[in-house]
């Protein structure tokens, strides 16, 4: 297992699966995505994309909150269009780089996440929360629409949930996040990391290229209208079948036995 830091506010470990994660390591500023935070993010995710070895990806955080999102003292303290302007692009490319990584995405959620925090949670693949984790789109409190935030929101959570979460920006509880599909599993805390690694072990079983393929064609059809996402899911489970990880599975249940894949 190897362990690294970026400046002081994200560590990444790694393991002999190829299991990354990626913990928020800042809690007296609550995990905030100011611009170190967000570079780190960024170089870790690039890094994970870059390397083909890498199966999942799992986002934690340090401390009793898991991301606050923006830090809107630092943003007041910087009136200037153009610096709100980089910072949201530069958070808005770290979340894209989420979306379009090849392997899958875990929150691992202990705390509070508001805002561009619960932006987070909303854009990854999947996410386990303990049962005293709590969710809001807060901005609106302070005169700003969590505008960013509602790009992956509205595409988790049925849009008028949404839209009273955006509205309000009242915290909603685990099992309320559970029941809008904002999470995937609600747990105590101290199963939260049991919980985690039983999604890490079924992912894991799984061909990588399947599951790359599959995570990439989800999102892509998402976007279409029903004609042209079964046209492009058709074409990708062509090219899936062509796989030869699809071919020994093929076999295996003919035969009756285990895939034996090389993952």
């Amino acid at each position: 297992m190897t362990t690294k830091n970026f400046d002081d506010v994200l560590t990444t470990t790694r393991d002999a699966r190829g299991v990354v994660t990626l913990t928020l390591n800042d809690p007296a500023r609550f995990n905030a995505l100011g611009s170190e935070m967000l570079a780190a993010l960024q170089r870790a995710l690039d890094d994970a994309g870059r390397d083909e070895s890498v199966r999942v990806v799992v986002l934690a955080a340090a401390g009793k909150a898991f991301c606050a999102g923006h830090n809107l003292k630092d943003m007041a303290a910087h009136p200037d269009l153009a610096y709100y302007q980089q910072l949201f692009a530069q958070c808005s490319r770290m979340m894209l780089t989420i979306h379009k990584l090849s392997v899958p995405v875990i929150a691992r959620v202990q705390g509070m996440a508001t805002a561009a925090g619960c932006q987070l949670v909303a854009q990854c693949d999947l996410a386990v929360a303990a049962d005293t984790a709590s969710f809001a789109t807060s901005g609106i409190h302070y005169g700003l629409f969590c505008a960013t935030p509602s790009v992956p929101l509205v595409r988790n959570v049925p849009a008028k949930r949404a839209m009273e979460m955006l509205l309000t920006g009242d915290f909603i509880d685990a099992p309320t996040a559970l029941a809008q599909g904002l999470v995937n599993r609600v747990v105590p805390a101290d199963a939260l990391d049991a919980e985690v690694e039983k999604l890490v072990l079924s992912i894991l079983q799984k061909p990588r290229v399947a599951v790359a393929m599959g995570k990439a064609l989800v999102y892509q059809q998402r976007e279409l209208g029903m004609d042209a996402a079964y046209q492009l899911a058709g074409q990708a489970m062509a090219t899936n079948m062509m796989d030869e990880a699809a071919q020994e599975g093929a076999r295996a249940f003919a035969e009756k036995r285990q895939p034996g894949w090389k993952r």
